[in-house]
C-alpha cells in the first residue's frame, strides 16, 4: 500500500483544507487539559505555512447533537491554543459551510489560517452527506487528511471530501503518514520477539485484533476486564468480574490457535478484587483462581505484574492497546502503571495504541520513553485488525 503524502504533491501558494483531529479533553471551564492532538498536527500546518498556503483547518470536537451551534462544543479553545503554539492569528469562523464562512474561505490569503467551527454541528458530517462534502471541498484546491483518530470513520470531512480531489491534489499529512507507517511496519515486519499487550474492558472490542495478532506475535499478554472471559473459559471462578459469556467459545478458539502456533499467551495469575465497582470499596489481592463469590477483579495483581514484566524482558517490539485495570481509580491503577513503567524501560520499539492507553501513558509520565504513541484508539485498533481505513483508502496511489 503506497500512500500519497503531502511532501510529494505541490501545495505551494495554494489554498489547503487540512482535516485535523482536535478532539482534545477540556475541564469544566473549557481549558484544554492535554493538547497532544493539537501539537501533533503542527508539522503539517507549519509545512503549509512555509509553502505560502492559505490554510483552512477543520475538526470535530466532542459529541454535539448535530443540530447547530452548541457553546460547550465550540472549537474556540482550540483556536486560542493554536494561536499560542503557532504565534500567529487564527481566524475563527462562526460556522462551517454557511454563506459568511464560505465567503471568508474564498477571501483567505496566503499565510492566513482559518479554523472552521465544529464539523459535527452539521448532521451531514457523520452521515457522509454528498452535498456537505462538496461544499467543504469547494473551499480549497488541495485536501490534506492529518486526522488519524477519525480515519476509520467514513465521514464527510474524511472520506466524502476526498472524492472531489485527484491523487495529486490530496494527500496524507505528516502525522497520518507516520501513524500508518508505524502500524504497517509493526504488524507486518516487526523485530522479534514481538510481544503484544492487550487490555481494556471487553473481548468484543478486541476480538478481530486478537485473531489478527495471534499469527504475528511471539507472546500475547491479556489483562484488563477482558481477561476474565478467558479465565472463565478455562473454568476459573471469577466471581462478579466482567465476563462476556457469549464470547467464551471465541476465547477458547484464540487460546487454541495460540497453542497451535507456539505463541505464548499470558493471563493474570492474581488480581486486585473488590466488593463493588467503587473507589471506596474494600479491595484485596487474590489468586485469579480464587476470586470470592460476589467480588470482582478490577486490576491485575503484583504477581501478574512480575509475570508480565518477565515476559516483556526480551522483547524487541512491543505493541500495547488497552489498560490492565480500572486505571481511572487510584486503587485499581497500580497494575497499569507498573506495566507502563516496564514498557518504558524496555529497549524494544514500543508502540502504544491511542485512546485510554495514550491517556494512561500521560498519567504515568512515561510519554518520552515510548517510541510512538498513537493519536487514535479506534483507528489504531482497526489497523491492527488488518483493515484499510476509509480515510486512508482515499489517499492510496493505485
Amino acid at each position: 500500500m503506497k500512500l500519497q503524502e503531502i511532501k510529494n504533491i505541490d501545495v505551494a501558494g495554494k489554498k489547503v483544507f487540512i482535516r485535523c483531529d482536535f478532539n482534545v479533553p477540556v475541564d469544566e471551564y473549557q481549558n484544554i487539559t492535554d493538547d497532544r492532538r493539537i501539537t501533533s498536527a503542527l508539522n503539517t500546518i507549519r509545512y503549509c505555512i512555509d509553502n505560502d498556503c492559505a490554510i483552512i483547518l477543520a475538526s470535530h470536537f466532542g459529541r454535539p447533537k448535530g443540530t447547530g451551534h452548541e457553546d460547550e462544543y465550540s472549537l474556540k479553545p482550540v483556536a486560542k491554543r493554536l494561536h499560542t503554539l503557532l504565534k500567529t492569528d487564527i481566524i475563527m469562523a462562526k460556522g462551517i459551510v454557511d454563506e459568511e464562512t464560505m465567503s471568508m474561505a474564498k477571501e483567505l490569503k496566503s499565510g492566513q489560517i482559518m479554523l472552521l467551527e465544529n464539523l459535527r454541528f452539521e448532521k451531514g458530517e457523520t452521515k457522509n452527506d454528498a452535498d456537505f462534502s462538496a461544499k467543504l471541498a469547494s473551499m480549497a484546491e488541495v485536501f490534506i487528511n492529518d486526522a488519524f483518530g477519525v480515519s476509520h470513520r467514513a465521514h464527510a470531512s474524511v472520506e466524502g471530501i476526498a472524492k472531489h480531489f485527484d491523487i495529486n491534489s490530496k494527500a496524507a499529512g505528516f502525522l497520518l503518514a507516520k501513524e500508518i507507517e508505524f502500524f504497517h511496519h509493526i504488524v507486518h515486519n516487526p523485530k522479534r520477539p514481538f510481544v503484544s499487550i492487550v487490555g481494556g474492558s471487553k473481548v468484543s472490542g478486541k476480538l478481530e485484533a486478537l485473531y489478527n495478532l495471534v499469527p504475528k506475535v511471539d507472546k500475547i499478554l491479556i489483562g484488563g476486564g477482558m481477561a476474565f472471559t478467558f479465565l472463565k473459559a478455562l473454568g476459573e471462578e471469577v466471581g462478579n468480574s466482567l465476563v462476556e459469556d457469549d464470547l467464551i467459545p471465541e476465547a477458547l478458539k484464540i487460546m487454541e490457535e495460540a497453542k497451535k502456533l507456539g505463541v505464548k499467551l499470558y493471563l493474570p495469575v492474581d488480581v486486585i478484587a473488590a466488593e463493588a465497582f467503587n473507589s471506596e470499596a474494600f479491595a484485596k489481592v487474590v489468586a485469579s483462581k480464587e476470586i470470592p463469590t460476589g467480588w470482582m477483579g478490577l486490576d491485575i495483581g503484583p504477581a501478574s505484574c512480575m509475570l508480565f514484566e518477565e515476559a516483556l524482558a526480551d522483547a524487541h517490539t512491543i505493541l500495547w492497546n488497552g489498560p490492565m485495570g480500572v486505571y481511572e481509580m487510584d486503587k485499581f491503577a497500580k497494575g497499569s502503571f507498573k506495566i507502563s513503567h516496564a514498557v518504558a524501560k524496555s529497549y524494544a520499539t514500543t508502540v502504544v495504541g491511542g485512546g485510554d492507553t495514550a491517556d494512561l501513558i500521560r498519567m504515568t509520565g512515561d510519554e518520552e520513553d515510548m517510541t510512538f504513541i498513537s493519536t487514535g484508539g479506534g483507528a489504531s485498533l482497526e489497523l491492527i485488525e488488518g483493515k484499510v481505513l476509509p480515510g486512508v483508502k482515499a489517499l492510496v496511489i493505485e
